[in-house]
């Protein structure tokens, strides 16, 4: 067996991953980075890149039936499922061999292919052929997909975002089972590409929206575009000649049937966990799985490990497994050291929803019961911008503290993605409403939509 030593190792080469690695790298240690694969991020594979080239898709579908509010008449839209399909995952392609190509760059004595193993408290095995020595370990390998109990005896007639983007036609009906921000964009991309798709969720809530007023106005807009049933739970799953049979009960407890020729389970992921010998690291598991860890410096309690990305589910988007490998990855380097670690404070809370209307859930989470807020509101249906473009449906409800300092919001509308970025900025700088009142906005934008909100918060205050 090779035998290897290194002051970091990295386990796991996805977006944390390779952020770490640089990140110890630059700060003076010698790492390496251990991959079992397939490799390519998940963002850029199963995740973010080709689900938006789906809703890419779906939406150019849309819009082509959907002129006639301008007075402009299409004769017929036709769907080409495989070509669809095809420029999606060539697209995708792409993006994943971006990903490879930066990993390409880095030494050879830098990278291990292979499955690693905790030995003990300072050893990893990976497979049967090396031993890797370390002084700190930063755990970053990510995450799979749930399949819930029922619909695990499904086969190939089950998807999950591993395999949705590998079949080769669209399907002629679709099962959702979950109506968050993975199930409600892919459920709404494929009803606008022709598929018949209906979503099971047993919660309440869409695209993960709590303010009351704009869970209601996401259900009722998306429901519009297919059979949407919250409530619902799904009690078995069975082949049905050459689709699947779905028996579940709705909000009334009623029993209700659903046959559709492939079941998509988008009911969230989990840490790619199993199997790396946590106790074995000195590493006692948690909920979930997942190892008590301090969510500033990602310093895991009870050893020289950090944990990043995914596999911590903490905040499982791209954005923040970038930062969380960035901040495992240097402080790695100074445990290796015996220099103190950086704790630095959490980014706000920051989650986007693609589907049309666009979602967004922004900093401090909705409490109807804080007292101490004012909530500022906002209603798309009759705004400038949005009625010109035919687009005006959705809400902006911001809340700040009685001193009118911008605590979070929550959107559903056009251009949510760059409103909510907007509102992030203002809430990581601390700023309040008075202090915005001076800058400019253009007119007409949906940027005014967002302005009006926060009129609405200093009126209250």
């Amino acid at each position: 067996m090779r035998e290897l030593d290194y002051d970091v190792a990295v386990i796991g080469a996805g977006t944390a991953g390779i952020a770490a690695y640089r990140a110890a790298a630059a700060a003076g240690a010698r790492a390496v980075l251990i991959e079992r694969g397939p490799g390519g991020t998940t963002c850029a594979r199963v995740g973010c890149m080709p689900s938006k080239l789906l809703i890419a898709a779906g939406s150019a579908a849309h819009a082509a039936r959907n002129t006639a509010l301008f007075g402009i008449r299409v004769s017929d839209v036709v769907v080409d499922g495989p070509a669809v399909l095809k420029r999606l995952r060539a697209e995708r392609d792409r993006f994943v061999g971006s990903v490879f190509e930066g990993l390409d760059e880095l030494p050879d004595e830098s990278r291990i292919a292979g499955s690693a193993r905790f030995q003990d408290t300072r050893t990893l095995i990976i497979d049967d052929h090396t031993r890797v020595r370390f002084r700190a370990a930063v755990i970053a390998t990510g995450s799979s997909p749930v399949v819930p109990e029922p619909l695990r005896a499904l086969d190939d007639r089950l998807l999950t975002t591993d395999t949705l983007f590998e079949i080769p036609d669209l399907p002629d009906s679709l099962a959702v089972l979950g109506a968050g921000a993975v199930g409600i964009e892919i459920a709404q991309a494929m009803a606008r590409l022709g598929v018949a798709v209906t979503v099971i969720d047993s919660g309440e809530t869409v695209a993960g929206l709590s303010e009351p007023a704009l869970a209601r106005q996401a259900a009722e807009i998306f429901g519009a575009e297919f059979d949407l049933q919250l409530g619902a739970k799904v009690q078995a799953a069975a082949p049905d000649g050459d689709g699947v049979r779905l028996d579940w009960t709705d909000r009334a407890g009623r029993a209700q049937v659903t046959r559709a020729s492939r079941v998509l389970a988008a009911a969230g992921r989990s840490p790619n966990l199993a199997g790396l010998g946590l106790e074995a690291a000195g590493l006692r598991p948690g909920k979930g799985g997942v190892p008590d860890f301090d969510r500033c410096s990602l310093v895991c309690a009870g050893g020289q490990n950090l944990i990043a990305g995914d596999a911590d589910a903490w905040r499982p988007v791209l954005h923040e497994a970038s930062r969380q490998g960035e901040i495992a990855g240097a402080n790695a380097a100074a445990l290796a050291a015996g220099r103190p670690v950086a704790s630095p404070d959490p980014w706000p809370s920051f989650a986007m929803v693609f589907t049309h209307p666009q979602a967004a859930v922004i900093g401090a989470p909705y409490d109807p019961d804080a007292a101490d807020r004012v909530v500022g509101t906002m209603d798309f249906s009759d705004q400038g911008r949005a009625r010109v473009e035919g687009l005006n449906q959705g809400g902006i409800r911001i809340w700040a503290d009685r001193g009118g300092r911008l605590l979070g919001g929550e959107m559903l509308g056009p251009a949510v993605e760059h409103l909510a970025h907007l509102l992030i900025y203002v809430v990581a700088q601390g700023l309040s409403v008075p202090s915005l009142e001076a800058w400019p906005t253009y007119h007409p934008t949906m940027e005014e939509g967002l302005m009006s909100a926060l009129s609405d918060v200093q009126r209250k205050i």
